[in-house]
């Protein structure tokens, strides 16, 4: 089991608007159901609002993980273009933020004085 970095979670209706779209439905995640009194596993069937998630790398598995239950993995160009156009998917890019160190030369911070109290608040 291996997670990509990034991916994002899309019903397969959204999918299935790419021509060239294939599913490999052997590659299904398989749930358990009861049957019978006891718990099997049965492969689940993808209808439109089954959510499978694109990775970073443009393929789509039905799960979080990116080398498990692989659905769709015939990247081309004009994949990356529906994915981005269509979709509207980007991988975010996060910037390194850089948190200043306090140093043993510095005083630490001193807080606030209080507020002075008022008559109101003696009589109170």
């Amino acid at each position: 089991m291996e997670m990509s970095n990034y991916c994002a979670a899309y019903e397969a209706r959204n999918f299935r608007k790419f021509p060239a779209w294939t599913e490999n439905a052997a590659n299904v995640r398989r749930e358990k159901q009861e049957v019978g009194g006891k718990e099997v596993e049965v492969e689940r069937q993808l209808d439109d609002d089954s959510i499978l998630y694109l990775h970073e790398s443009y393929i789509v598995t039905d799960g979080i993980y990116n080398d498990e239950n692989i659905i769709f993995d015939h990247v081309t160009d004009e994949w990356k273009s529906f994915c981005h156009e269509t979709l509207g998917f980007e991988v975010p890019v996060y910037e390194p933020i850089e948190i200043p160190r306090a140093t043993e030369s510095q005083p630490p911070a001193e807080a606030p004085p209080a507020p002075a109290a008022t008559p109101a608040d003696i009589a109170g």
